[in-house]
């Protein structure tokens, strides 16, 4: 009797569970089945040579970054210099779509906008640490935004090339007079300050640099620094490397994203390709602060003429810089708004390093 009510007890719970089985609805396959996440395949346009240490190798290393940390969600083709459009179309190439992402230099663009002047280098301005700190800390990436929004590009910061050289001559300079007449490459607001001392000046693809000078179809270029310099064989070119870079005292390389296609990406791509342009940004100053040494101390080896430009030349540049910015600030609102917040930070940040980097660079050697 007893098991017979123990067996009677357990059917009933069974028949229960069963019961409640019945009343649940099955499980659809939709439920079961991971809906695909969707992918963006881009591209991205350069205005550097294919590979080319540091720019180029910049713009290859973002995008593999980009890919790894979205786990192929995003995948970024890179195209070289004149692969897909010419080195200097990479912001019409961006702002019509033709592509997703560009890779250059703001005042490459200051045929679209005289306001992108700004956002490479200033003569005599800021230094790489100081203009990162005005853009990612200050109003400087608000205001490239605004400059930019017109055109439907979104600028990043993707690296610096720290201070720059003077450039390549092939004569010596040794007054104001010298500079007359000269045929330089030199693009930005550096060029337009020549242009008032006498030179003449052209913008030409970094490519270009070294047949140009070679031939004689111009007397001096800048380019960039020794590590890229040497890359280009300049001093094959050239006799003589002049210093201080005071045209570019830091040079930012911008990374632009068709704002179009940046809204179309879901939150945590955004997140993504942010991270992936600051740590490229840290990365690019790296290659060049690391590799600018021990390619001066090759150029060095090679017999290059180092030459410093004499004071008598930097003070007329300093003078006639500071006259094409003023310039350049009075033609808009957005303009004026961007001189006086990089003068203002500067003039903070100066009064910090007079007490620290600059004493330490005068004292540690």
């Amino acid at each position: 009797m007893k098991h017979s009510q123990s067996f009677t007890f357990a059917a009933i719970i069974t028949a229960c569970f069963t019961l409640l089985g019945c009343n649940q609805e099955p499980a659809s396959q939709a439920d079961s089945v991971a809906i695909p996440e969707e992918t963006f395949t881009w591209k991205m346009v350069t205005a550097w040579p294919k590979n080319y240490p540091a720019l180029g190798t910049s713009a290859e290393r973002v995008a593999e970054r980009i890919n790894s940390m979205s786990k192929g969600r995003l995948t970024i083709k890179v195209y070289a210099g004149g692969e897909l459009v010419p080195p200097l179309e990479v912001f019409d190439a961006v702002s019509r779509g033709t592509a997703q992402m560009g890779h250059g230099a703001a005042y490459y663009w200051k045929g679209k906008t005289d306001t992108a002047q700004f956002f490479t280098s200033v003569p005599f301005g800021l230094s790489a640490i100081e203009m990162n700190a005005w853009l990612h800390k200050g109003d400087g990436l608000k205001l490239w935004e605004e400059a930019y929004a017109p055109f439907g590009v979104k600028p990043f910061a993707i690296g610096n090339t720290g201070m720059q050289m003077g450039g390549w001559f092939n004569k010596e300079i040794h007054s104001l007079d010298d500079l007359k007449g000269l045929k330089i490459r030199m693009p930005g607001l550096g060029g337009e300050v020549l242009n008032h001392l006498g030179a003449t000046t052209v913008n030409l693809p970094g490519s270009e640099v070294f047949t140009a000078l070679q031939t004689n179809a111009i007397d001096a270029s800048d380019w960039v620094s020794p590590y890229n310099d040497l890359a280009f064989g300049l001093h094959k070119a050239a006799k003589y490397y002049y210093y201080p870079g005071w045209q570019e005292p830091q040079a930012v390389l911008e990374l632009i994203i068709n704002q179009a296609a940046w809204d179309s990406l879901p939150s945590d791509l955004q997140a993504i390709v942010t991270e992936a342009i600051r740590a490229g940004n840290a990365d690019m100053l790296d290659d060049f602060t690391w590799n600018n040494a021990r390619a001066l101390a090759e150029l060095k080896e090679a017999d290059v003429q180092l030459r410093r430009f004499p004071d008598e030349v930097l003070q007329a540049m300093q003078a006639e810089s500071a006259k094409v910015l003023d310039n350049l600030a009075s033609k808009s609102d957005l303009n004026q708004r961007i001189w006086d917040s990089m003068q203002a930070f500067q003039k903070q940040i100066t009064l910090m390093h007079e007490i620290s980097e600059k004493e330490l660079y005068n004292w540690r050697d």
